[in-house]
């Protein structure tokens, strides 16, 4: 049996000149987060050279253009949801850090991104998933925090 889901998007709050450039992020990120982590990593590692760290209403606003593009990134697919909020605020010179993380009880996967230390746009408490993986802005230097 399966459960109906109903997705909610606010087209309405991001403007469609916002939306059109989110959307070759968003297919982008699907074409990306079909590789293994390890090569998502290294891109990833690679695309956020040079930027600076993203504020969080900046990823904010990436994340909310994204999920307003596609209902995949409005629903479950958080994968491509992270990888485009991250792309696009590359794009406009910041970069947030993204990660990839669980919880044990009961199991679940997650990605998303976090800006000035703190999950962008998500329901969950600080501490509710385990980071595995994340790629964080440089620190000007060309390397990782």
């Amino acid at each position: 049996m399966s459960t109906p889901l109903v997705i909610h998007r606010d087209r309405g709050s991001v403007s469609l000149s916002r939306r059109l450039a989110a959307k070759p992020f968003v297919g982008l990120a699907r074409l990306v987060g079909k590789l293994p982590p390890h090569r998502i990593r290294k891109l990833l590692d690679v695309v956020r050279m040079g930027a600076r760290p993203a504020g969080y209403e900046q990823a904010k606003a990436a994340r909310a253009a994204v999920v307003a593009t596609s209902v995949v990134c409005a629903g479950q697919g958080c994968v491509p949801r992270s990888i485009a909020t991250a792309l696009l605020c590359r794009v406009r010179g910041t970069w947030p850090t993204w990660c990839v993380g669980v919880r044990a009880e009961p199991f679940y996967a997650h990605a998303w991104v976090e800006a000035e230390g703190r999950a962008v746009d998500e329901s969950f408490q600080p501490g509710y998933f385990r980071v595995l993986m994340s790629v964080a802005p440089t620190n000007g230097r060309g390397v990782g925090p």
